[in-house]
């Protein structure tokens, strides 16, 4: 299905197709230098580690409003099993059955399509059932380790959490980055706090998952105008939902992720690095948010932790 027409001009205005390559998988982690890594490292200050995913339970954040994204389902294989012998070294293993997407997650960039197409105008079919994604599945982006600057949009705006209707815009971004006193400069990953995340960590999951505050149709040219390199925040759909025009469903998934190459996360816990960083007057980190490298995916849970 083709975009709305309304977005069509802004799919032309931030679309990376070819500039890193015809052959290129990876997008704005091309954004992402060795001078950018340096430079992040010199943010770290204390040294403290604020951990960012919420806890991978059976209890978590699918509600199964998506079927087949179940939370996950661990089992024990292996109960202090003498593998060896009677009185030799005993073993337990577990295995875990769950939604890629289910919890704290990256989006690959196959991970959506429109018009038949997916990132640098490969076609959508090369996803398929037995092989995943014959391109730019989530094991190509093999290290996310940058600057990472939390735009608190729902402090920005005087509130604890932003309300379910509330589209975050540009003008709310540049309000948040006015408030962390820094710039959102190429390379960066943006994490964006809508104070969503409270709704889930106090038991209301279905409030949580919607009606959800979110980024607009009018954040990707902001972020692509500033080379970001990859987007998280904490709420279930990463963009505003219901959408806010119409049949406009998933378009900011579509504008990040197709047209220009852009990662993006979604349920990020930001509630204590919100408040840490409040504390301590600066919003800048690094950031390390390595992918599990499934090959052939279009997502893949992460554990990010933010350095400061």
């Amino acid at each position: 299905m083709a975009l709305p027409p309304e977005l069509l001009d802004i799919a032309e205005r931030v679309n990376n197709w070819g500039r890193w390559g015809d052959d290129d998988e990876i997008g704005t982690l091309n954004l992402i230098t060795d001078e950018v890594v340096r430079n992040a490292a010199a943010t770290v200050r204390t040294g403290r580690r604020v951990p960012l995913a919420v806890p991978l339970w059976q209890n978590g954040i699918q509600t199964g409003l998506i079927p087949g994204r179940v939370n996950p389902l661990h089992s024990m294989i292996a109960l202090n099993w003498e593998m060896f012998g009677p009185g030799l070294v005993a073993t337990s293993d577990d295995v875990v059955t769950m939604g890629l997407q289910a919890a704290t997650h990256w989006d690959a960039l196959t991970h959506i399509s429109h018009s038949g197409r997916i990132y640098n105008g490969r076609a959508a079919d090369t996803i398929t059932v037995h092989g995943g994604a014959a391109f730019s599945g989530i094991d190509k982006a093999r290290h996310i380790v940058s600057r990472g600057v939390l735009l608190d949009v729902a402090s920005a705006r005087g509130v604890d959490r932003l309300p379910g209707d509330h589209a975050v815009t540009p003008e709310d971004l540049q309000a948040a980055e006015e408030l962390a006193h820094t710039q959102v400069r190429g390379g960066d990953v943006v994490l964006v706090r809508t104070g969503q995340m409270q709704l889930y960590l106090a038991g209301d999951k279905q409030g949580y998952a919607l009606p959800a505050p979110g980024l607009s149709v009018r954040c990707p040219e902001w972020f692509h105008a500033r080379d970001v390199a990859a987007v998280a925040n904490d709420t279930l759909t990463f963009e505003i939902f219901p959408p806010e025009i119409e049949h406009g469903w998933l378009a900011v998934h579509a504008l990040h992720l197709v047209e220009m190459g852009m990662l993006q996360g979604q349920n990020w816990n930001l509630e204590e690095l919100s408040r840490i960083c409040a504390e301590q007057g600066r919003y800048e980190f690094l950031l390390s948010a390595m992918p599990e490298p499934f090959v052939g995916a279009t997502g893949t849970p992460v554990a990010p932790v933010a350095i400061l």
